[in-house]
């Protein structure tokens, strides 16, 4: 089934997800598990935002809907890599997660069911958060399925590793101590990236160092350069594991790039993360999430932008590495 996006088309209705919320890039709507069969990646989204550890409410429960709102007017094109993702992928849009306000339990399994249900089916999962708290329930459904067999690059200004946040053990402060911990994770696998600035607490690289995850601060990819950088995490990631899942928060982004996000500055460029997380995906990665965008800070929506295009250079990684190998095995049949 060929999917385009809908700028594609001038003339096309656009989708909708919800009752007015358009589909991710217009892209067809999946309603269940047999509907997935038809595609190679699924959007899916989790308006979820758990405890607040800083002030109130940041609005990035509307997150999901503000990037598949913004995204209506991007292709899959590239022309960095002249490669079109939707000539060689097909996709749709999966929907939310089930949530509910206070609820870690509920919202978690709702998570690992609805992902679980796209990694069965075969498909790559792109999804938006949502506070990072998310990652802990996507990445431990992986391990469930690759025992030990994981890793995980981490891009963010913070370790997001801290043993708890007062009683919450499952903040946005806390989804990589969780995995540290988890039976079938090997926190040896894990890779935080982009680390840097004085939101951080000393507690959290001694965690890391106690469990064996990596750290590359921002100033390491500012001095070493943005791709000897990823090729490090990824050399790390793929050591004996079967699949790489890659996890943003927005934040790793300078605040002059991340508008509607957590500010920090001293951080990484829109290109040098794009650049990042296609090498990436080019490289193998076959799960991305992106979270931590706040939209109701600005009404410009930048942050929302570049989540969307994050997610697109992603998908164009992983389309130049179907496309590779699709010539190779073409090759090899001539023979």
């Amino acid at each position: 089934m060929e999917t385009r996006p809908v700028i594609y088309d001038p003339n096309n209705k656009p989708r909708e997800i919800y009752s007015g919320v358009p589909s991710f890039l217009g892209l067809p709507v999946a309603k269940d598990k047999e509907d997935l069969k038809n595609y190679d990646f699924a959007i899916l989204g989790v308006p979820w935002e758990g405890g607040c550890t800083y002030g109130g409410y940041s609005s990035c429960v509307i997150a999901p809907k503000t990037i598949r709102t913004v995204s209506a007017r991007y292709t899959g094109y590239l022309p960095d890599y002249d490669i079109d993702t939707f000539d060689i992928l097909t996709g749709c849009d999966y929907g939310d997660t089930v949530v509910q306000n206070g609820n870690y339990e509920l919202t978690f399994n709702s998570i690992r069911e609805k992902y679980m249900e796209i990694i069965e089916g075969g498909q790559i999962p792109i999804v938006f958060g949502g506070d990072h708290s998310i990652a802990y329930p996507l990445i431990q459904t992986l391990a469930k399925k690759h025992k030990k067999r994981v890793g995980v690059i981490h891009f963010d200004a913070h370790l997001d590793n801290y043993p708890a946040f007062g009683d919450d053990l499952y903040s946005r402060c806390s989804p990589f101590n969780q995995l540290y911990q988890d039976e079938n994770m090997d926190p040896t696998k894990i890779v935080h990236i982009g680390i840097r600035g004085a939101r951080n607490h000393p507690q959290e690289r001694k965690e890391a160092r106690k469990y064996g995850a990596s750290v590359i601060t921002a100033k390491e990819i500012k001095e070493n350069g943005y791709m000897a950088s990823v090729k490090k995490a990824l050399s790390i990631a793929q050591k004996d594991t079967d699949v790489v899942y890659i996890t943003v928060c927005s934040d790793v982004l300078d605040g002059a790039f991340n508008p509607q996000g957590p500010i920090d500055p001293c951080g990484l460029t829109s290109f040098e993360l794009a650049m990042m997380v296609n090498e990436c995906a080019y490289a193998g990665a076959c799960s991305f999430d992106f979270v931590e965008i706040y939209p109701e800070t600005s009404g410009a929506q930048v942050s929302a932008h570049t989540g969307t295009c994050l997610a697109l250079y992603f998908m164009n990684g992983v389309a130049r590495n179907r496309l590779e190998k699709n010539q190779k095995l073409s090759n090899c049949s001539t023979y």
